[in-house]
């Protein structure tokens, strides 16, 4: 029974595995590249985005800076400087003397003639001391005048003594001649004649030791003269010293000309060696310029130029050449060599072109303070918003342009104001 009742429950279907229904796809790469190409892309732009917001360089501002292009171009070997009128001669006026101003007869910009008084001073040690060299010196002339009076005296004497005993000593002389004929014919004695040669002899030295001791007393008188001479002397030239030291005391133009910086005021006390004023020409002027120091090689004593006055050309020529460097400026003037402006005033400024050689093909930048920040040894080269230090050679300047020799091509672009702000940057980046 069992067996049957077993043999009658339904039997449950297969269960559907759909194993039959399984077919093998092959792989598809292109789906993996393209995913690995989108994401490669997508970091890359990530990357480049990146790359653009963080700075590359130190960043300045565009509108803080000058930029040019690198051009072929002439370049003119000139230079424009900005140079002073001055007078071409000029007199100092320096106080010899010290005393107070006691009147003034000029004024600043005025004038004078040679010789026209311009102010007086005083000082009464100066008066006092020319009193006691004149009284000095009148002391002297009378002890002079007294010493070749008694020299005189003492020459009359010595000339009456001389007349004497040449006299006795032609007496003498007479009477031993009478003496020598008498004998000679027996009517004196020998002992007589004997006496009258001693007479004689004796007459004839007394004349001589005369002669000797007026020689001597006129040598020794003659000395004296010259000493009291040379003393008198030397008392007249410090008595014109001192007169001239009170002369001066009186001040006057020493040329003619224009009185210029002169302010002297009644009262005011002068020292020696002060600074008075100048006479300035009227006439003709020079031109003084502060150079920069990169010319000083090139600025030298002939070189020619030009400056212009209403529309009207003069030339000028370097006269002198100032090597001090001060500030970073040496100093050089110049002259006129035909004719100067007809109208010309003591400190007028002037702009003066100088010629310092022939025009030539370069490559070229416009001058500015980079070639002096730099020394011309290296620039700052833009390539759009980035900014590289590049070594370069520039040449010759002018006022307008810097001649490039190597380290950069036709149309490249280069800062050209002050590096100062950055000049220890490698790289800059400019922004808006």
């Amino acid at each position: 029974m069992n067996v049957q009742k077993e043999a009658m429950e339904p039997v449950p279907p297969p269960a559907v595995t759909g194993a039959a229904m399984d077919v093998i796809v092959p792989k598809r790469r292109g789906r993996l590249v393209l995913r690995l190409a989108l994401g490669a892309a997508a970091t890359g732009l990530a990357a480049w985005a990146f790359w653009q917001l963080v700075p590359h360089g130190l960043q300045v501002a565009a509108r803080d800076v000058r930029i040019a292009r690198v051009e072929a171009g002439v370049y003119r070997d000139d230079i424009v400087v900005r140079a002073s009128a001055e007078p071409l001669n000029s007199i100092i006026l320096d106080s010899v003397e010290s005393g107070r101003v006691e009147e003034v007869f000029a004024k600043d910009g005025q004038t004078v003639k040679k010789g026209d008084l311009l102010f007086r001073l005083s000082n009464p040690q100066r008066n006092l001391e020319l009193l006691a060299r004149q009284t000095e010196y009148s002391q002297q002339i009378f002890n002079a005048a007294n010493l070749r009076v008694t020299q005189e005296a003492v020459r009359t004497e010595h000339q009456r003594r001389l007349s004497d005993l040449e006299f006795a000593l032609a007496q003498a002389r007479k009477q031993h001649a009478r003496n020598s004929r008498l004998a000679a014919q027996g009517f004196i004695s020998a002992v007589a004649l004997e006496e009258s040669s001693d007479k004689l002899a004796q007459q004839q030295r007394a004349l001589d030791e005369e002669k000797r001791a007026v020689d001597t007393e006129e040598r020794v008188r003659g000395r004296a003269l010259e000493q009291m001479d040379s003393a008198l002397h030397g008392l007249q030239s410090g008595l014109q010293l001192v007169s001239a030291t009170v002369e001066a005391l009186a001040v006057r133009a020493p040329a003619d000309g224009v009185l210029t910086d002169f302010r002297l005021l009644v009262g005011e006390t002068v020292r020696p060696d002060q600074h008075i004023g100048r006479i300035d020409d009227p006439n003709r002027f020079k031109l003084s310029a502060q150079v920069d120091e990169f010319y000083l090689n090139r600025i030298a004593v002939g070189r020619h130029g030009r400056v212009v006055q209403d529309d009207k050309s003069y030339e000028v020529q370097v006269s002198t050449v100032y090597p001090q460097i001060k500030e970073g400026r040496f100093s050089a003037e110049m002259v006129f060599t035909r004719g100067q402006p007809p109208v010309l005033s003591p400190g007028q400024g002037m702009d003066a072109q100088l010629t310092l050689g022939e025009p030539a093909r370069a490559l070229l930048l416009p001058n500015g303070a980079f070639a002096n920040d730099t020394g011309g040894a290296w620039v700052f080269v833009v390539a759009g918003e980035n900014v590289e230090k590049r070594p370069v050679k520039l040449g010759r300047r002018n006022n307008s342009q810097v001649e490039v020799l190597s380290g950069l091509a036709p149309g490249e672009q280069v800062i050209v104001s002050s590096y100062t702000p950055f000049a220890k940057a490698e790289r800059l980046q400019l922004t808006k």
